[in-house]
């Protein structure tokens, strides 16, 4: 029988949740997604609608990921480019996703990565 979690033991994630709003006010506003599957991740993403590939490269910068950290892929739908990359930052692994839309008939490798 697996043990329920309470919300205490997202405590981790909440509070970098927390440090980054205090750190960085200006950034835009992310998807936040917390789990009791993974209960030391914070995911933030951005998407098209909250600034895309620029939002993506402003979070990156401020949690101070390197640009050779940041894995690039396009979606099977040949429409949707996603950027993913992961650090830790006030004690939580920081799962951080940003998704754009890739022009019709572009190739992945000429769809930009950060």
């Amino acid at each position: 029988m697996s043990e329920i979690l309470t919300l205490d033991a997202l405590s981790v994630p909440l509070r970098a949740l927390r440090l980054l709003a205090l750190d960085f006010p200006e950034l835009p506003a992310p998807v936040v997604d917390l789990s009791a599957i993974y209960p030391d991740r914070l995911s933030l993403s951005v998407h098209p609608s909250h600034g895309g590939f620029a939002a993506f490269e402003a979070w990156r910068t401020a949690l101070g990921i390197a640009p050779d950290a940041v894995d690039f892929h396009v979606q099977c739908d040949h429409r949707t480019g996603v950027l993913i990359a992961q650090t830790e930052y006030g004690g939580a692994d920081i799962k951080l996703t940003g998704y754009t839309e890739v022009a019709a008939g572009t190739r992945p490798s000429e769809a930009g990565a950060a």
